[in-house]
């Protein structure tokens, strides 16, 4: 998912009731939700070592296990920080102030929740996590939600907002929020109209709520309720995936070619349209579905051949500057062309481009240029 859902989904545990276990929980809770993304720096060395290091050690069974206790160890050097400079103000002012106790049993279980919910959010995607680095680096794939989903943004952020932000600072940092989201789901053009108007009422019941001061007599429990409604609604939309896998594995089943594996894909914003590729020992079969409709079900284009990589494709896989993207490879495509100084290569994922683009607009393709000899053109060797 993305940093701002992780964000929120830390700030809405605490804002549930988890803030008032021990000190600094809503700290905690919002950072350990954020830190195994720290293998996100691997995108500053290049888009191949970021796709060959991310969601991996930082995200796997040991990392996991380390982050919590790193995390409480760093927060009550925090606390101790912070009580040093209360005691110099207090005796400076001649008033001892009360703060809430830290509860180092309660921090670490904070610690726990917070940095365990990142991968399983992460897995959720179609992008996928690899849970058992650095001892197993299989990917998992959850398939349930679009990597930047709007109704996650918005049950979470509810319950943030509703439970919060009493001074006019942080009200004015949730309107600029707000309007920030609302603009880039509002004016993308893949989100429907009516999901727009969704989104527009439900920013609209927010604001009415906060007018009507009803956050003020039922604020956690509003947020308790908003929570549980992300909860119910990840839910939801895993059984709309598997219901659409299953549809596409017994249309292919019906038709004599059973499938080895089935993807259904999220879209943004659409909550019950799922397109995929159900892979066969020998294709792959496009389709799209509405799975409150199952008479909906069609495949939308000619299946694609499976074919192995040739000398010229496997000349390019073997490059050190493409061993990200390899390891990374759920639906791999491969296609090579002719040049007039070697060969161009395009290596790509079938999750994320179509089987003829030849653009790289994003993740999911690799265009490598080679020479005669089947060694790395210069000319694009700072692509990746």
């Amino acid at each position: 998912m993305d940093p701002l859902a992780h964000t929120l989904f830390g700030a809405a545990l605490a804002e549930a009731g988890l803030k008032r276990k021990t000190a600094l929980a809503t700290a905690t809770l919002v950072i350990g939700a954020n830190i195994p993304d720290i293998d996100a720096l691997a995108m500053f060395i290049s888009n191949d070592f970021a796709l060959l290091f991310r969601r991996g050690w930082t995200h796997g069974i040991l990392a996991l296990f380390i982050w919590p206790f790193v995390l409480t160890g760093m927060m009550i050097g925090i606390h101790k920080l912070l009580e040093w400079g209360r005691k110099r103000k207090a005796k400076r002012n001649g008033k001892q102030a009360s703060h809430p106790p830290l509860k180092s049993g309660w921090l670490l279980a904070l610690a726990f929740i917070s940095v365990w919910s990142h991968p399983l959010l992460d897995w959720l995607n179609t992008y996928g996590v690899r849970f058992l680095m650095p001892f197993d680096g299989t990917w998992f794939y959850g398939d349930t939600l679009f990597i930047i989903d709007a109704w996650f943004w918005l049950l979470t952020g509810a319950a943030v907002v509703l439970a919060r932000s009493e001074s006019w600072k942080s009200i004015s940092a949730w309107i600029l929020l707000g309007a920030a989201t609302s603009a880039l789901i509002l004016t993308t053009e893949f989100v429907p109209f009516a999901a727009k108007i969704i989104w527009s009422a439900g920013i609209a019941m927010i604001v009415i709520i906060r007018t009507a001061s009803l956050q003020k007599k039922y604020g956690h429990k509003l947020s308790a309720g908003f929570l549980a409604a992300a909860v119910l609604y990840t839910f939801f939309m895993y059984a709309g995936s598997r219901i659409t896998a299953n549809h596409a594995e017994r249309a292919l089943i019906s038709g004599g070619n059973p499938p080895v594996t089935v993807f259904a894909n999220p879209l943004p914003a659409r909550v019950f349209e799922r397109n995929g590729v159900a892979v066969t020992e020998t294709h792959y079969h496009f389709y799209e579905l509405n799975w409150l409709r199952p008479e909906s079900f069609r495949f939308t284009r000619e299946p694609l051949p499976i074919e192995p990589p040739d000398e010229v494709v496997m000349a390019a896989l073997e490059l050190p500057e493409i061993q990200g993207m390899r390891n990374w490879l759920r639906l791999p495509h491969y296609e090579s062309e002719k040049t007039d100084t070697g060969w161009r290569v395009y290596i790509r994922d079938l999750r994320y481009v179509e089987p003829d683009q030849t653009t790289d607009i994003g993740i999911g393709l690799a265009i490598i240029e080679l020479d005669e000899e089947l060694r790395l053109a210069p000319a694009r060797n700072d692509e990746w």
